[in-house]
Order: C-alpha cells, then sequence, then structure tokens
C-alpha cells in the first residue's frame, strides 16, 4: 500500500511518501484507468455497435418422443465487445483522464534563513507534514494533431490558460527534456481554489509530467521526473508517485501513515487570497514556533491530530496580509469546540481546515460575510500502486467531497 503523506524539509530534510510507487513511472507500467480511450471507436466498434442479442433455433427428431426444439442463446454483442477490448488495448493512447489530488499541511515550521536568495522570500529550513486529501481536480488529455501548441480549457473563470499555467509550463518541460513532439489538448475540471494554499496548481503539473510520459511511452524515469518537476516548483515532487529521492531543495524519504485515513475535514476558504511572495514577505524569523518538527510528527504519530501540532508558521504573516482570516479561524475554532479537533491554516493560506467533522459550523451559513465561501468536505487518502492518479471510490460521505458556495 502506497501511502500519500510527506515530511519535506526544504534544504535540511524532508520525507516523502508512497515507497510502493516506485514503478508507477517504469517503463510499460501503465495503469489504465476506466475513462482511457484509444483512437476512436475501433473497427470491431463501429461495425457491431449495434449488434444485439442473438437468438437460434434448431430442430431435432427423436424417434420415440418426437421432435423437439432447442433454442440456443449466442449474444453477439458481448463477443464483439470483448474482441474490440483486446484491439483497443493494443491500440495508440489518444485520451486520458486523471484525478489531481490535493494537500494540506498538518505542519509548516520554518527554523531558518539562507543566503544565497533561492526564493524570493530568502527562507528555507522549512519542514512540513504534507497529506493527500479526497478533494482535487478532474484533467482530461487528448492528443492534439498541432505540433506547435497545446490548449488547455476549464470549467471556472480566472484561471490562466496559457504559458503561466503550471499545466502547460509542466507539458512544455517534459517536451524540452526527452525531445518528444505531442502537444495536447486539456480540459481541466477545476474543484480545488485558487490561492488557497492546498497545492492545486502544483498537482496539476505534477499530473501533467505524468500524463505526458505515459502519452510517450514512459521515456522518463520516475527519478527524471521528480527532478524535472522540482524547477516548476518546489512542492510539486510531492505530488509525483515516487518512492525516495533527492533534489536541489528537498531530500524526501518514506515514512509511515502518522494519521488515520478515516478522519473527516471541512475545508473552508474565503473569496479572497493570500499571496504567497506577500506572506513571504512580511514572515519573521522571531515569530514562529519553537517546537522540533520531529517532536510534532512523533506526538501526530502517537496520539493522532491536536491543537497543538498544528503548528503553521506562516499564519501571523498571513492574517497581516489578510486580517480577516485571522478572524475566520477564531470564530471557526470557538464555535467548533468539540467538534474539531484542531483548525489551522493550510500552507500560506487562505483556507482554514476543521479536523474532525465534515460539517462547517453554522455561521456559516448564517452570516452573509460568508455567504460566498468555499465549503468542502473532505477526508486523507492514499493511493494503491499504480494508481496514484486514479479517482477515489466513494464509500461515505467523507470519501466523496461535495463543494458548494453558501448562499
Amino acid at each position: 500500500m502506497a501511502f500519500s503523506n510527506s515530511l519535506c524539509s526544504h534544504q535540511s530534510y524532508a520525507s516523502y511518501n508512497a515507497k510502493t510507487q516506485f514503478n508507477s513511472f517504469n517503463r510499460g507500467c501503465f495503469y489504465r484507468p476506466s475513462s482511457f480511450k484509444p483512437h476512436g471507436l475501433s473497427s470491431f466498434h463501429r461495425k457491431f455497435q449495434s449488434s444485439r442479442t442473438h437468438l437460434i433455433r434448431a430442430t431435432a427428431s427423436d424417434s420415440k418422443t418426437g421432435r423437439k426444439q432447442v433454442e440456443v442463446v449466442y449474444d453477439l454483442e458481448d463477443k464483439f465487445n470483448k474482441l474490440a477490448d483486446e484491439v483497443d488495448r493494443d491500440a495508440g493512447m489518444s485520451r486520458l483522464t486523471l484525478f489531481s489530488p490535493c494537500k494540506i499541511n498538518v505542519f509548516l515550521r520554518i527554523t531558518g534563513k539562507r543566503a544565497d536568495g533561492y526564493h524570493d522570500w530568502h527562507l528555507s529550513f522549512i519542514h512540513l507534514l504534507l497529506q493527500v486529501i479526497s478533494l482535487g481536480d478532474k484533467i482530461k488529455f487528448s492528443l492534439s494533431p498541432s505540433k506547435s501548441k497545446d490548449r488547455l480549457s476549464t470549467n471556472v473563470p480566472g484561471v490562466p490558460l496559457d504559458e503561466r499555467n503550471l499545466i502547460i509550463k509542466a507539458l512544455n518541460l517534459f517536451r524540452k527534456k526527452t525531445g518528444t513532439d505531442n502537444y495536447f489538448w486539456i480540459h481541466l475540471d477545476k474543484m480545488v481554489p485558487t490561492g488557497a494554499g492546498l497545492g492545486g496548481g502544483s498537482s496539476n503539473a505534477a499530473t501533467a509530467l505524468w500524463a505526458a510520459n505515459q502519452f510517450s511511452g514512459c521515456v522518463a524515469t520516475e527519478k527524471e521526473l521528480q527532478e524535472w518537476s522540482s524547477e516548476i516548483g518546489s512542492d510539486i515532487p510531492f505530488f509525483s508517485p515516487m518512492e525516495l529521492h533527492i533534489v536541489p531543495v528537498e531530500v524526501v524519504e518514506d515514512i509511515s501513515p502518522p494519521v488515520p485515513f478515516d478522519v473527516p475535514m471541512v475545508l473552508i476558504k474565503p473569496p479572497e487570497a493570500c499571496s504567497t511572495a506577500e506572506v513571504y514577505k512580511r514572515f519573521r524569523l522571531d515569530q514562529t514556533s519553537q517546537i522540533d518538527p520531529l517532536t510534532l510528527l512523533e506526538k501526530i504519530s502517537s496520539n493522532g491530530i491536536s491543537q497543538e501540532v498544528c503548528v503553521n508558521d506562516l499564519e501571523p504573516p498571513a492574517f497581516e496580509v489578510l486580517p480577516s482570516l485571522k478572524r475566520l479561524k477564531q470564530r471557526i475554532a470557538a464555535a467548533g469546540r468539540g467538534q474539531y479537533d484542531a483548525v489551522f491554516m493550510s500552507g500560506s493560506g487562505s483556507t482554514i481546515v476543521g479536523v474532525g467533522s465534515p460539517d462547517p459550523p453554522q455561521f456559516v451559513y448564517d452570516d452573509d460575510e460568508y455567504k460566498n465561501v468555499f465549503l468542502s468536505e473532505a477526508n486523507f487518502i492514499t493511493r494503491s500502486p499504480n494508481q496514484w492518479y486514479a479517482e477515489p471510490i466513494s464509500t461515505n460521505a467523507a470519501t466523496s467531497p461535495t463543494e458548494t458556495s453558501v448562499q
């Protein structure tokens, strides 16, 4: 079983999940989702798509009992469907639909700075416990006849559709690294809000790299994809199905799942987003927690999630950027006493997470100030080998997140 949790540390150390995902990028390892379709209908499908079950009648004569009629039922359509499936399996891939999960930061500790200016905010030694959750986008990839441009569409306004989008950046990077010339039509069914601190864009980029590699016959190894992804964003490797790997800004190693997967949660995001760059500009090291990240991990592994361990050193600067976000967190914590085990901000904001219940507090529905917030229930998920980008199977309300704007 592959676990979708990771303790990540920029520059100093980090740990990552999914050791059993090692073969996910290997050649010949393609996991065929139910949505996979080859180039159009196969010849069998075209010829026999309107077939019906055939009833064949035969007669036989018996000297003792007289004449008998025998009915033989032969399902011609089913027979040719099975033959068509065999043809489809040998056909080249042209379409692929993948689930692109997002994450939350159970804790985020910043323990130092560095002087080389790798980031605009000149920070390093960032320790994060990342956990994939059941909320995610769905991305449809189709081979394009174009040999010069990808075409991206989406279901929500405000998402860039050009080279500013991490999906396009990932596809351009893959072609640059491999010399392949596949271009794509991509439709992004966006369920994860932008500017939320949930890593939706980074997950999309990792998904696009994986898809491009599958369309190209797995020409790149899992290590290569991981290393390339860090050129786009330092958190993108987390969303790639890999085992232990080392990159310039992160060291990632497998850890056991520190939290149970059936823990429900609610995500509450106001319409306003937090600028990550602005949050880091306002960060001050003297405002951070002093607890050791390994101590936090030990406490979570022993006792589960609690308010004590859900430390996010980016909350103070984020609350300076967006003061209303601090009020929202305080109100959720106050209204949810006994309902939530912990209330905290994910990433650099602006999503507030309540762990322990999938239900938002009543004031979110009653107060006009929050009529346009994004709400989603979710739970932690894990990935089976070779199914990292398969959509989770819904078994209860917690595994089938709902998204809504409160009216």
